[in-house]
């Protein structure tokens, strides 16, 4: 599309949205539409014509929205549900990309690990270590394969576990510093970890129970640590690539965006760690009671995470990417 036809499809909504700035306090339910919108706006821009003026004066219109967002307002009692009604949100949907590679790069390395195991035994040891793989071995003869889960005292446990949560996550959104690499490690470290320990047990002929155990809790928190890795992305790719904006200003809105991101995934963590401190360790409950519980955690994250976004922004008249 030439840039003249660009500006005429689109100038009388960009002066509505300039209208809306210069009310008092617009509705935070249109000024997350018209972000968005502006947003998706000023990346075909960037893409189409990255020089151009029409770019620079996206780039200001979309300045001006973000600050009135995401300004903190003490006089705004509800800021703490807006932040993950609407803020979250908005950020997941910006970085659907780096959600979507952080999700391959993980995925990618559970395959690696899950085929190395299978061919190489000394590589789960070299993984997991020895002292985990030999107490699991003793688990298994002594019929309680996921008897790790019930070692500890649960409120202890929860303490623990969530809190780990919460630092690997932290570790794969600050390893995006490394100009994203050291997020793509970071996932592709845990991916390769848990690759192997399936593995592990596929070959003790306990896959089935092993994953209807795991995913109890790890439906929420394997998926959590692939976020946390799309922010570490979305942190470092904001340096790599700032388009039109100054570099430094573009890694420092990046950093913004990753931190809220992350955030904004502790109750979920939170969450997680309750699950495999008080629920994991009835490793022998119902099947239909696991598949119940994985089955709402899945809801939720994909509810959350993919299409509650995506119908913010059908709700905006967005085009796609």
């Amino acid at each position: 599309m030439r840039e003249a036809a660009f500006v005429k499809r689109n100038q009388a909504r960009w002066q509505a949205i300039e209208q809306t700035l210069q009310t008092p306090r617009p509705h935070p339910d249109r000024l997350a539409e018209i972000f968005i919108q502006l947003t998706d706006d000023l990346s075909f821009a960037r893409t189409q014509y990255p020089n151009s003026r029409v770019t620079q004066y996206l780039n200001s219109l979309a300045s001006k929205i973000h600050l009135e967002i995401y300004k903190n307002k003490k006089e705004d009692r509800s800021r703490f549900i807006a932040f993950w009604k609407y803020e979250v949100p908005l950020l997941l949907y910006q970085s659907r990309r780096q959600m979507l590679y952080a999700f391959i790069i993980f995925m990618l390395a559970g395959i690696i690990g899950a085929v190395s195991a299978i061919y190489d035994e000394t590589f789960v040891r070299l993984i997991l270590s020895d002292a985990y793989v030999n107490m699991t071995i003793e688990n298994i003869r002594n019929g309680n394969p996921m008897a790790v889960y019930g070692n500890m005292e649960q409120a202890d446990m929860f303490f623990a576990i969530t809190f780990n949560n919460i630092r690997v996550s932290m570790i794969a959104f600050v390893a995006g510093l490394f100009f994203s690499i050291g997020t793509g490690f970071i996932l592709f470290q845990n991916g390769i970890m848990v690759g192997a320990f399936l593995s592990f047990f596929y070959k003790e002929g306990l896959l089935a129970h092993s994953l209807s155990v795991i995913m109890l809790h790890g439906t929420i928190e394997l998926s959590s640590i692939v976020i946390a890795g799309a922010a570490g992305f979305v942190m470092g790719n904001s340096f790599l690539f700032p388009g039109t904006y100054p570099r430094l200003y573009s890694f420092k809105e990046g950093g913004k965006r990753g931190v809220k991101i992350v955030m904004g995934l502790i109750p979920l963590f939170m969450l997680a760690g309750f699950i495999e401190s008080f629920v994991t360790r009835y490793t022998f409950m119902p099947v239909l009671l696991k598949v119940l519980i994985i089955g709402l955690s899945a809801l939720l994250i994909l509810y959350y995470f993919v299409f509650y976004p995506t119908k913010l922004a059908r709700h905006a008249n967005l085009r796609s990417d």
